[in-house]
């Protein structure tokens, strides 16, 4: 088997590429340090992919921003991007195509996180459900919660997560807004990589959330943190400051019963890994 992991140097694309490496030749694809150049943000109309590829595991992504040119560029690299990934395959005679999307496209417009983000990566799905079906190639669309881990590349993406392990680690007091304990749903790294390879083994196709089967607190992410550190600190909640909202999704193990695979990894267990690694760095 031959695999084409385009993001390759994104955090997803390095914990990815040895976990497929196990069982499949990897060649990767970006815009800095991979076998193959490629920039989903460039204006050329088409792709060339190599031949010989059975698998494309797609997990480029813009990020997005407020401004017009980050929407527009978000809309170039998430739909366009995909669409033109899509049509290469076509052309490379490709088996798979797996796009690793963001539980962020189930959201509406009520919703604290919709942005161009999520709509773009909704476009994206669209577009790929459409042009795969209209061309038969067989498509997986995989939408993980917020993934995080030990790599500094997770952080940026959720920078009060890692301010809160930070302060941990420091035995320094966690300071919460408002009074009310939010739920957050996160998926370690390890458990999507774990998910990713099965539905590659397993040739699963379809539209799945994927999302740990256990939402957690602020209170208990920190408590977690304190005892992977071994620091002592308390959570102090400020009821003079508004709410945080809670960030959880409707859970649907479909896709789990299919590959026989849950996530494995408590949030006590992901932060203690987090630690191990911050204690060897």
């Amino acid at each position: 088997m031959k695999t084409l992991l385009v993001g390759g140097t994104s955090a997803l694309g390095k914990a990815l590429y040895p976990v497929i490496a196990s069982f499949s030749e990897v060649v990767t694809a970006g815009r800095q340090n991979c076998d193959i150049h490629l920039d989903l943000s460039d204006s050329a109309n088409t792709i060339t992919l190599p031949q010989n590829i059975d698998v494309v595991i797609h997990t480029a992504a813009h990020f997005g921003g407020k401004s017009d040119d980050e929407i527009i560029e978000a809309e170039k690299v998430n739909v366009l991007g995909t669409l033109k990934l899509c049509q290469a395959a076509v052309k490379a005679k490709i088996k798979h195509f797996i796009f690793i999307s963001s539980i962020y496209s189930t959201c509406n417009e009520e919703h604290n996180q919709y942005s161009i983000y999520s709509l773009s990566k909704k476009h994206a799905e669209e577009l790929a459900r459409f042009y795969c079906s209209s061309v038969s190639i067989p498509l997986t669309i995989i939408q993980p919660a917020p993934i995080y881990g030990k790599e500094d590349g997770f952080k940026r993406h959720h920078p009060f997560l890692y301010s809160m392990l930070d302060k941990a680690m420091a035995g320094e007091d966690i300071l919460l807004y408002g009074s009310h304990d939010p739920l957050r749903n996160y998926l370690y790294i390890d458990d999507l990589t774990s998910i990713i390879s099965k539905v590659i083994q397993n040739k699963t196709e379809g539209t799945y959330s994927c999302t740990h089967m256990h939402d957690v607190s602020y209170s208990q992410i920190a408590k977690a943190a304190y005892a992977a550190f071994n620091t002592n600190g308390v959570v102090r909640f400020l009821p003079d400051q508004p709410n945080i909202a809670d960030n959880i999704f409707i859970k649907n193990d479909s896709l789990y019963k299919k590959i026989g695979f849950y996530p494995q990894v408590s949030i006590e267990e992901g932060i203690r890994q987090i630690a191990i690694n911050k204690k060897h760095q």
